[in-house]
């Protein structure tokens, strides 16, 4: 789960971590009057849920308020687009006002999951700012990692090493060292599966400052933190997305056109590689989960079909827990409701699948049952260019 930079900025804020004083808004009167407050000269900061906004125009110094009005009007409804949005974008909604810093030093600090060891991993750089990235792929020995034992959890030395691989000194290295570990405590204490100050500044006066912030919590934990679901932007998300977290389906959007619908995350990951391999283009991620009923698997079926650019439907099922029966009955029981002509292949196998292949075959749908993964993929990529008349 995502949130803004300023909702990231608070959070940090709670943990003795400094920020700059800000303001949001959410209309080009409210930056103007918050531009006041700042002392007339700011910066006027786009939220959106992605980086690179620097480089899209989302962010900009603007000496006067009424000139903070001007740049508000033109970033309110714009959508921004970064390497992180793809070409669509994602319209601006909020803006964060914020004071000017006199900035002596960049850096780079985030605490975030290693997947292949199951603990988080530090990783700082003396070399921060909007061209961290460019900093990863030519100079990785610029970029210091670190993987936190969790049981011993971050200790103080090793947090004094990262400070002084940074370059910092004195009483700046040991400020550094208790950011370091009140980033840590928020990553803890909040189930955060990122947390990324860059950059991280130190002032012309010797002071830390987290500049700009990232946070991303870990979905899996939400239900111990249900005041996160009120600092939800619908407004950056998907549509598909949220009616599918409506029925509690695991769904991402993706830019194909052959819809994509099975059970189990794994098995979903290994269907869209497949699907590739075969030529296809999958439009979505969709994992029904387990032990779905007729009526989830309906309402799946449903949201896949909302997407205009999906042509054609690719079912992989492996009946466990779930009865193939009941995932025929889910989408016969969809797209009769759509009116659903699009090509459709289904690969079940399991529980009742015999029963689910004569449900399928006698629905009248424009549907073919097979028995592998690997002949499903081709199927459906051959049935579509037939539809094209490219067979």
């Amino acid at each position: 789960m995502n949130i803004h930079e300023y909702q990231a900025k608070e959070i940090l804020s709670g943990y003795d971590i400094p920020v700059p004083r800000g303001r949001v808004a959410l209309t080009a009167d409210q930056v103007e009057r918050a531009a006041k407050m700042m002392g007339g000269r700011c910066v006027v900061k786009a939220q959106i849920y992605a980086g690179g906004r620097g480089k899209a125009g989302g962010i900009k110094l603007v000496p006067h308020p009424e000139q903070a009005h001007e740049v508000a009007k033109e970033l309110f409804g714009k959508r921004l687009v970064t390497p992180q949005t793809g070409p669509e974008g994602l319209k601006v909604r909020r803006i964060l006002v914020e004071e000017p810093v006199d900035i002596g030093r960049e850096f780079y600090l985030s605490i975030t999951l290693d997947r292949s060891t199951s603990r988080y991993c530090l990783i700082a750089s003396a070399e921060g700012g909007m061209d961290i990235e460019e900093t990863a792929q030519k100079s990785p020995d610029k970029i210091q990692q670190m993987t936190i034992d969790p049981f011993t959890g971050l200790r103080p030395y090793q947090a004094r090493k990262i400070a002084l691989g940074l370059g910092l000194k004195g009483d700046l290295c040991e400020d550094c060292v208790q950011l370091i570990l009140n980033l840590y405590r928020c990553c803890l204490e909040k189930d955060c599966s990122l947390v990324e100050i860059n950059p991280l500044v130190v002032t012309r006066a010797d002071w830390l400052l987290a500049m700009d912030a990232k946070i991303t919590f870990d979905d899996n934990a939400l239900f111990r933190h249900w005041e996160y679901h009120d600092m939800i932007d619908y407004s950056q998300m998907d549509p598909l997305e949220i009616a599918a977290g409506k029925f509690d389906l695991a769904y991402i959007k993706l830019d194909g056109n052959i819809a994509c619908m099975v059970n189990g995350a794994g098995l979903a990951m290994a269907t869209l590689d497949v699907l590739k391999e075969s030529g296809g283009e999958p439009a979505n991620f969709l994992d029904v989960g387990g032990g779905a009923t007729r009526e989830k698997v309906a309402e799946a079926f449903k949201i896949i079909l909302q997407d205009k650019e999906v042509e054609g439907v690719f079912v992989n099922i492996f009946g466990g827990i779930m009865r193939c029966d009941v995932i025929a009955q889910g989408i016969i029981e969809a797209a009769g409701e759509v009116q659903c002509t699009l090509p459709i292949v289904v690969r079940m196998d399991g529980s009742q699948v015999e029963e689910g292949k004569r449900l399928l075959t006698g629905s009248g749908l424009k549907v073919q049952c097979v028995d592998s993964l690997g002949q499903g993929a081709s199927s459906i990529v051959e049935m579509l260019k037939a539809e094209k008349g490219e067979g």
